[in-house]
């Protein structure tokens, strides 16, 4: 199996970049099922990566039917040590604009219906997550925006992502709350990634592409379905960009990761007390503490 040190999860429109080359569909199956999609891999700027659309590319899931620990896993199975997860999202703050380009260093789980670890079955983990996102991965992010400058697109560095259940967006009464937390956009499904990608060791930042304001603003009921699609096709355009250009940096000097060890000390239960089909199904992530 071709194996690739980067991922990228978002969009089907992702992996239709023109710099793509050498394109390779992968169908995977996982302990934990069949991922969202088949998985494309291919070169870009001469480094393989592979790319999943979250969503299947006919966008057909919902965010609480993800396969999120099977999307993972196969990253897992792939290689990948850097996952790049674009994602669009609403903004709770004014100064965070439609099109706006948002690196988020912090989430908050508003999830409740979700499995979000790859442990139990006789097998206790607690990783660390008190820096969701990997600090040296999502500077590389933000630096390859800097650089870019992308015309009409604000970069924010750093932030809170609210992470909540869906499919129906956000009350307004919901929204002024967030606000009040002092979080800065909303979106449905990269917290969980992020929890996943840390118990599997693989590096995880959060590229969050604004397509407008959440219900909270006063220009909201005026937002139509037109205008949120226009600026999800620009963004997909700049999200292309993006990380075409930080493929190319990681490739150059890959960045040290806490992740990369993050079972090291999470690990509760001694391994040789785990039932044997819980190692099976875990040899992936546990073979290097075995």
């Amino acid at each position: 199996m071709t194996q690739a040190k980067i991922g990228i999860i978002g969009g089907s429109g992702l992996y239709k970049m023109q710099a793509l080359q050498q394109v390779e569909e992968i169908t995977i199956d996982t302990p934990f099922g069949s991922p969202s999609d088949a998985l494309i891999v291919g070169k870009l700027e001469g480094t393989t990566v592979a790319f999943l659309a979250r969503h299947g590319r006919n966008h057909h899931l919902l965010p609480s039917e993800l396969p999120f620990c099977a999307n993972i896993y196969a990253m897992k199975q792939l290689g990948v040590e850097y996952i790049i997860s674009a994602s669009a999202v609403g903004s709770l703050k004014e100064e965070v604009k439609p099109l706006d380009l948002v690196v988020p260093d912090q989430f908050i789980d508003r999830t409740k219906n979700r499995v979000a670890t790859f442990f139990g079955e006789g097998l206790v983990a607690h990783i660390a997550f008190g820096d969701p996102v990997c600090v040296n991965l999502a500077s590389i992010v933000a630096d390859a925006v800097d650089s870019l400058d992308l015309p009409e697109v604000n970069l924010h560095r750093g932030g809170t992502y609210v992470c909540m259940e869906g499919p129906a967006f956000s009350t307004k009464a919901e929204s002024n709350l967030y606000r009040s937390w002092g979080a800065t956009v909303i979106g449905m499904t990269n917290l969980t990634e992020a929890k996943l990608a840390r118990e599997a060791e693989i590096a995880y930042a959060t590229l969050a592409l604004v397509t407008d304001y959440d219900c909270w603003h006063s220009d909201h009921d005026s937002v139509t379905v037109e205008m949120v699609i226009a600026n999800l096709q620009r963004n997909a355009i700049n999200a292309q960009k993006v990380i075409q250009e930080t493929v190319k940096r990681i490739s150059i000097n890959p960045p040290e990761s806490a992740a990369h060890s993050a079972l090291k000390y999470a690990l509760l239960t001694a391994l040789d007390k785990v039932p044997q089909p819980t190692l099976q199904k875990l040899d992936l992530l546990l073979k290097k503490y075995l």
